[in-house]
């Protein structure tokens, strides 16, 4: 479903650039008050994920650091930290960050490669089995709703592909295929590796660790097992480092929404600005720096879980919050190419995006009726944690019908805010002082 969504999404990326894209695409395909909509609901979400990042790394670093070198520090000062080092690499140039993403996602695919080939030549317990993959396992399980829910989330990001259009070098190019080699690439690994698992200890063995207090250490101790203390002490560290990667991703995605809002005018057009120096949007990404300390301090002093209490709920709104952006988004990109399909076929521009639109809608409909399994709370909190999404969407398009209403010169500068010089460099990442609309 994804796939076809990013089909008809990269199909849009060609004509539409800009840092803000999901506000962007979904005010070409349904009008500008649904883009304004859609991208309060996407900022929130993008900060919520951020905030639950660091909740995670607080919480894993603290125990890790603790049992590996034995230095025992609250989570805080750890989640902390890790606010200090986003903000220095948010502020400098995109690839910095990129480098470090590199290498950190490197090493997470070359630990869990060495236990898979691992559990291969040890053969496992019981013999191989495809039932992980039987549809009847998948599809009609009691409770299927719910791996959806984490299905979902798990892809969540592919779609920041299009926010750095306005920075590639060659986007036409670019960003179609590092849409779609990411979600076929995520499809590919993640079956592999969970098949992994039910080589390592059996069909039988993994639901019962399933069930056990072990689950959440079941990759590390059978990594320790069939590779090795020393493999087992590496993955230990990345996962503290793969929280670190997802918060670096994010960060630098959510910096560039507000980033375009800014400069648009919807928010603060301080936040517009950007470093002489790198051209990054520095200002954006400070802010969120801001935030994201605020949140964790918040946590602090309330003598939250930091798991339970900071990083679970803040996740799970951030996770259907998303999904919800990009449901609207699917239907902007078929309403977006019914009126002109550019040159492209039926199938990639009307066809498929209609079938990611199904598929997200219905997704976001699972996670909707089963938010309990994401937040691990129950009750009427879950509903409330649900509402931020149609209030801030409902909000957006109110505000934007006002706008048209009482600017409407400004109102039609919306979106227009991306020129681009001779050399290929967004005017506006060189120059956001001024306020750029439809020079060209």
């Amino acid at each position: 479903m994804l796939i076809f969504f990013a089909l008809g999404f990269t199909a849009m990326s060609k004509s539409v650039r800009n840092a803000g894209a999901f506000y962007a695409y979904v005010s070409r395909g349904l009008g500008k008050p649904f883009g304004i909509g859609v991208s309060t609901v996407t900022v929130f979400a993008y900060i919520s994920l951020v905030v639950s990042f660091f909740g995670f790394i607080g919480f894993f670093a603290q125990f890790t650091f603790a049992e590996l070198f034995g230095l025992d520090l609250p989570w805080g000062v750890w989640s902390l930290l890790a606010v200090a080092i986003v903000a220095f690499l948010g502020y400098r140039k995109i690839d910095v960050g990129a480098k470090v993403l590199a290498i950190l996602l490197t090493l997470e695919v070359g630990i869990l490669l060495v236990f898979a080939v691992a559990a291969i030549a040890d053969g496992g317990p019981e013999p191989w089995s495809l039932a992980s993959f039987d549809p009847q396992n998948v599809f009609f399980a009691s409770g299927a709703g719910a791996l959806f829910v984490m299905g979902f989330g798990a892809y969540l990001g592919f779609e920041s592909t299009a926010i750095y259009a306005e920075e590639a070098k060659n986007p036409d190019r670019t960003v179609p295929r590092a849409t779609i080699i990411s979600i076929a690439f995520l499809g590919v690994f993640y079956a592999f590796t969970f098949w992994i698992l039910t080589v390592a200890f059996g069909v039988e063995g993994v639901v019962e660790l399933a069930r056990s207090d072990a689950f959440e250490t079941m990759v590390i101790e059978g990594t320790g097992d069939l590779a090795g203390a020393g493999a087992a002490f590496v993955m230990k560290i990345l996962i503290v480092t793969s929280f670190f990667a997802c918060v670096l991703s994010f960060h630098n995605a959510c910096t560039r929404y507000l980033f375009s809002l800014g400069r648009e005018g919807l928010l603060p057009r301080a936040l517009g600005r950007t470093s002489k120096r790198s051209q990054s949007p520095a200002a954006a990404s400070l802010t969120l720096s801001a935030f994201s300390a605020l949140g964790v301090l918040v946590a602090i002093v309330l003598q939250a879980d930091p798991f339970l209490g900071l990083a679970l709920w803040t996740y799970a709104t951030g996770v259907q919050g998303l999904v919800f952006a990009q449901a609207i988004t699917a239907i902007a990109v078929v309403w977006y190419f019914l009126k002109d399909r550019r040159g492209y076929s039926v199938w990639r521009v009307t066809v498929a995006p209609i079938l990611g639109a199904i598929g997200l809608i219905v997704g976001f409909f699972l996670i909707a009726t089963n938010f309990e399994v994401v937040t691990g709370l129950e009750g009427p909190i879950n509903q409330l944690l649900l509402l931020p999404t149609p209030i801030l969407f409902v909000g957006g398009i109110i505000a934007g019908l006002v706008i048209k209403a009482r600017r409407p010169a400004y109102y039609a500068g919306l979106t227009e805010t991306v020129t681009v010089t001779p050399g290929g460099l967004p005017l506006l990442l060189l120059s956001s002082r001024k306020r750029m609309i439809s020079l060209i």
